[in-house]
């Protein structure tokens, strides 16, 4: 049988993904390329905002042509998924699938035999242990880099976020497996292992906290980078930013949503921090990495996630946001118009900022992110970097540098390739990207 997985979304998702992949293949099933190729189409779908639902709905029409022409064809939707929207998705996919129910779907769906079922199937996974969802070893879509989950859920519910209510509580990955799948990817070629959470420094499991985790990673041998993402402020300890600026093989960039500068729409949102305590722990952030890291490593990149129009901001609350950002100067910033979600306690609120205003605010915060990126990435002119080369594409290979910036440069021969890590001279700076020359010491 042949499969096809279409991935909507965040990390996290393109991770599930590859665990997908990887169980469809150790039963002999082979990846296609396109949806109208397969026998079983997979849609991992995101529903942060309305406008990543509406994507998945708009695959009704192609399903619908694909089921004309094989009869045997299956469409599955797993992800991020809301209650709401599940009689609705009922009508275009055969199978609604809980992740976490993953080691049981061949069951379910007759796959291990080679029979789809028939029929609409919702799995939960009331009772799975997730460690059998994690024990799926999964089809790595990049060779040299790794996406290693090391907890799934969240229990913040800030209050126009859908995770908790899709993904469901916290739940850490015991230590030891995570450990294990870090080995392995750097065994199998990985030059950078990003380690995912949708709360990821709230890890806590068999005594072991974000901390040390990020300590014995760094312990694994290898030549490999350590990225991490998704943060929250309050989960920032002390233990937690030493570890950080200390291991060598974590990079000197973090992103650290801030999701708004004015306090009382901080706690609206039900995010437990103000916007003084977020700068400080910034502060202190950039000072350990100033104490404990040398050359371009002791300035630590740093990009947020913030919405915009969020029930009942005022134009005084969005100044607000817009002077941390220029106060916290951002490498890079995720900005988002709010967008309501059913089920999710801001729901209930007035959403009371129109597009247009929106949109302006956020125009508004991509203006000021502009200049003060700009203002770092003067800084790397006349530096030499490492570039992890993601891509190469008519005679110009691109990668991102440690800090997580994009580095352009001419390529003058064919022997690079994506996943080698080069040396190269920044010879101009952008708002959002670095040109580069190579050097003679490539590595």
């Amino acid at each position: 049988m042949k499969y096809f997985i279409q991935v909507f979304g965040c990390q996290m998702n393109i991770s599930d993904a590859q665990r997908i992949a990887g169980l469809f293949e150790s039963r002999g099933m082979k990846e296609v390329s396109t949806a109208e190729a397969a026998d079983v189409f997979v849609a991992v779908m995101c529903s942060v905002r309305q406008m990543a639902a509406d994507r998945v709905f708009g695959l009704e029409q192609k399903i619908k042509s694909v089921k004309k022409k094989n009869k045997k064809f299956i469409a599955i939707l797993s992800g991020c998924i809301t209650e709401s929207d599940k009689p609705r998705f009922a009508e275009i996919f055969d199978h609604i699938l809980d992740i976490k129910t993953l080691p049981r779907w061949l069951k379910i769906l007759h796959l291990a035999r080679g029979k789809p079922r028939e029929g609409l199937t919702f799995a939960r996974s009331r009772r799975l242990d997730l460690r059998d969802y994690f024990a799926i070893p999964p089809k790595q879509t990049s060779k040299f880099s790794a996406l290693v989950p090391i907890s799934k859920g969240c229990d913040n519910y800030c209050s126009y976020c859908v995770v908790p209510h899709t993904r469901g509580p916290l739940a850490a990955r015991p230590p030891e497996d995570i450990l294990a799948e870090i080995e392995s990817a750097v065994k199998n070629g990985a030059k950078e292992v990003w380690l995912l959470g949708q709360n990821v420094n709230n890890y806590h499991c068999q005594g072991v906290d974000f901390a040390k985790l990020l300590r014995a990673a760094n312990e694994i041998p290898g030549d490999f980078w350590l990225r991490f993402t998704s943060p929250h402020p309050k989960d920032f300890d002390d233990n937690a930013v030493l570890a950080m600026a200390q291991c060598q093989k974590v990079t000197p960039y973090l992103n650290l949503p801030v999701q708004s500068g004015d306090n009382h729409i901080l706690k609206a949102m039900k995010r437990p921090y103000t916007a003084a305590r977020y700068k400080a722990l910034v502060k202190k952030i950039r000072a350990a990495f100033k104490k404990h890291r040398q050359g371009l490593e002791r300035e630590i990149a740093i990009s947020t996630d913030v919405i915009v129009g969020f029930c009942g901001e005022t134009e005084k609350q969005f100044q607000n946001t817009a002077r941390i950002f220029k106060e916290i100067k951002y490498d890079m910033a995720y900005i988002s118009r709010y967008s309501k979600r059913p089920g999710t306690a801001a729901a209930l609120l007035d959403d009371n900022v129109s597009d247009r205003e929106k949109k302006r605010r956020e125009e508004i915060l991509n203006d000021i992110v502009k200049i003060t990126a700009l203002a770092h990435n003067k800084k790397w002119c006349g530096k030499t970097v490492d570039v992890l080369v993601d891509r190469v594409k008519n005679g110009f290979g691109f990668g991102k540098d440690r800090h997580y910036k994009t580095v352009k440069f001419r390529i003058e021969k064919n022997d690079i390739k994506p996943g080698d890590i080069v040396n190269a001279k920044i010879i101009k700076a952008q708002s959002f990207g670095l040109m580069g020359a190579l050097v003679k010491n490539e590595k």
